[in-house]
């Protein structure tokens, strides 16, 4: 492929991240640096907080819902994810953390278009969940039957770069002493990306305008806003 080629159309990875080799490479990585970022552009973006209760999608091992329990102490999060064994990985962090933190993270297992928690939320958060899906409009319902008026709703993801030369620069820059999983992950991750304009399509066809396509840093896209009218 030519190095100036558009990547015009993504490349849908596996919905479900559930083989034991690949749970345990992601959960023996380091993803704090990143993780811990994100954290801190939501702190700065809601300085108030994010009220009672969170639910984090695709929370996968944990990473999220362990940093907001501890960056809020009157934060309830719920993460949800569709592979046990990811959420095994993260009850075991949980409970390494003091119990004013532990006690207030509850785990999930179910993928979103059978989710039923009974409730909304004061947050909707989602880290990497959204190139993962094949019909990107299940996570945008989620997002709009479990947020509460005036809710705070943060999805975060990849997007897609616009050429082989530009994707093969961001491995490089990102990836290049990652193990081999993860290195080829990352690239499957960044072909299976949206890019702005795709999502700012799909908020347009959910009704959630209101919500804005932030694109960060060099590889990153993040949703972000306050959910006035739920649907």
């Amino acid at each position: 492929m030519n190095a100036s080629e558009p990547l015009t159309s993504r490349v849908p990875e596996p919905e479900l991240m559930d083989d034991a080799h690949q749970v345990a490479a992601y959960a023996g990585a380091d993803f704090s640096c990143s993780d811990q970022a994100l954290v801190d552009w939501i702190a700065e973006r809601w300085p108030q907080g994010l009220g009672a209760e969170a639910v984090d999608l695709g929370c996968g091992p944990g990473n999220i819902s362990l940093l907001l329990v501890q960056q809020w102490p009157g934060l309830h999060v719920t993460g949800v994810d569709g592979a046990q064994r990811m959420l095994a990985v993260a009850a075991q962090r949980q409970q390494v953390l003091p119990a004013q933190c532990a006690d207030r993270l509850a785990w999930h297992l179910a993928c979103l278009q059978t989710l039923q928690l009974g409730r909304r939320f004061s947050a909707v958060i989602s880290n990497s969940l959204l190139h993962h899906l094949h019909a990107p409009q299940v996570l945008w319902r989620a997002v709009q039957q479990l947020a509460s008026p005036g809710a705070a709703v943060v999805i975060h993801d990849l997007r897609r770069p616009g050429d082989e030369g530009q994707l093969q620069h961001l491995l490089h820059r990102h990836a290049a002493d990652a193990p081999a999983v993860l290195r080829r992950d990352y690239e499957a991750s960044l072909r299976a990306a949206f890019t702005a304009s795709e999502v700012r399509e799909q908020l347009q066809q959910a009704g959630l305008e209101g919500l804005e396509v932030i694109e960060r840093e060099d590889r990153y896209l993040t949703v972000a806003g306050v959910l006035r009218s739920p649907g």
